[in-house]
């Protein structure tokens, strides 16, 4: 694979930045695609390279293309990580979810583009509400049901490029990822040192996660073995209760006492929701939305990865106790935490 050339969209945020330096590492001539607006942070390698593709406008993005590969040549892998996990209208999730996912893929197959490997970068939410009742995990065959915008927004993804002839498309999706350059369980972390634990309901509720760099590993490998037109459950093949997940994160941080509090799902609903209207007033998003509340709300976020194991014998690096460490450190590290 060394060599080969490969794009990754979104490449200035968390998954996309990991991506990025897997993908140097590998000797791949690496394309970070980004918006000029975006943060360089993470991609300050010399050897990375730049693209702004306008998804929005679906004739530039073809004459931008065009002329990429008149000067480059065509992309060998494309890993299509960018997307909208907030958004300020219902709307917003399915015009950059799914509409850019289309313009794109729509203008690689018009102009004789198609990469050998097109990666899409989903969630577990796609799937919907499981069992939460007996616990049973996700099953590659569960019946996707979203029952959050950014779910049903994904999905639409997903059907689409499974409706193409021969395209070589791979969808990921994954369950909680985690690790350094990652803000949403920063926020819990942060909670937690300072003494304080907040959990939404009262049900006990089961988790499943992935580490990032093992999220990583995941997408090379099965570009590697030239896997396509299948979709994979992802996480790191254990299961979690939120009693434990919340000791291993205390343990790391080394509070030995914590105030824990359940707060009732019919006060979390009306509090999200208050949330993500204050917010939009001053046209901004906020992590704590209606969508949250719906993800907050769900008991059973396990997942069985049999077929992943199968394809390409997954076996993690990095279980959830090693993974929240080296977290932690990298949090401290840069003075986040």
């Amino acid at each position: 694979m060394n060599g080969k050339k490969i794009l990754i969209t979104g490449a200035s945020g968390f998954i996309g930045s990991t991506a990025v330096d897997r993908a140097l590492g590998l000797g791949f001539e690496t394309w970070a695609g980004i918006r000029k607006s975006s943060s360089r942070a993470y991609l300050q390698d010399d050897r990375i390279r730049f693209i702004d593709l306008p998804y929005h406008d679906k004739e530039k993005l073809r004459g931008r293309l065009r002329t990429f590969v008149d000067q480059q040549g065509r992309f060998d892998y494309i890993l299509h990580i960018a997307g909208a996990t907030q958004a300020l209208r219902e709307a917003d999730f399915y015009r950059v979810n799914f509409e850019y996912t289309r313009h794109l893929v729509d203008v690689l197959i018009e102009e004789g583009l198609q990469p050998d490997g097109f990666v899409l970068m989903s969630t577990l939410g796609v799937l919907g509400v499981g069992d939460e009742v007996g616990y049973t995990p996700f099953q590659a065959d569960h019946v996707p049901n979203p029952n959050t915008a950014y779910g049903r927004s994904k999905l639409l993804a997903e059907n689409y490029l499974k409706g193409l002839d021969n395209f070589p498309y791979l969808i990921l999706r994954p369950t909680g990822v985690y690790g350094p350059r990652d803000k949403d369980y920063l926020i819990l972390m942060k909670a937690v040192k300072s003494g304080l634990n907040v959990g939404a309901g009262f049900k006990e509720q089961r988790l499943s996660f992935i580490y990032s760099e093992d999220l990583v590993d995941i997408i090379f490998t099965l570009l590697k073995k030239g896997i396509t037109r299948r979709e994979f459950l992802v996480s790191d093949g254990d299961s979690y209760t939120d009693s434990e997940f919340n000791a291993i994160v205390q343990e790391t941080l080394q509070r030995k006492r914590v105030l824990r509090v359940k707060v009732p799902l019919w006060i979390v609903k009306p509090a999200a929701f208050l949330s993500e209207k204050w917010t939009a007033l001053f046209g901004r998003t906020t992590t704590f939305n209606s969508d949250k509340y719906t993800i907050m709300k769900q008991r059973n976020w396990t997942c069985d990865i049999t077929p992943l194991r199968e394809a390409i014998g997954f076996t993690p690096t990095h279980q959830l106790r090693e993974g929240i460490a080296k977290t932690v450190a990298w949090y401290k590290e840069h003075g986040w935490l």
